[in-house]
């Protein structure tokens, strides 16, 4: 899946699913169809905080390593 959305998008389109399912307003023949997007949906948005996280984390070593220099 391309990972065209924002974690944003990804989210509230999640949630619009999951309150559907829960709703009982999704029928049979679309809950498999619907338990698979959602499925994407969580995979998009893992990854986007991974990403994330990775690039946080880089930020702080560089800061870290700012401050150290700095204070030599």
């Amino acid at each position: 899946m391309e990972n065209k959305y924002t974690y944003i998008e990804a989210f509230q389109e999640l949630k619009q699913i999951v309150a559907a399912i829960e709703s009982g307003h999704s029928n049979v023949d679309d809950l498999a169809a619907q338990i698979k997007r959602a499925a994407e949906l969580i995979q998009v948005c893992k990854a986007k905080l991974t990403a994330s996280e990775k690039e946080v984390e880089q930020l702080i070593m560089q800061l870290q390593a700012s401050s150290q220099t700095e204070s030599t």
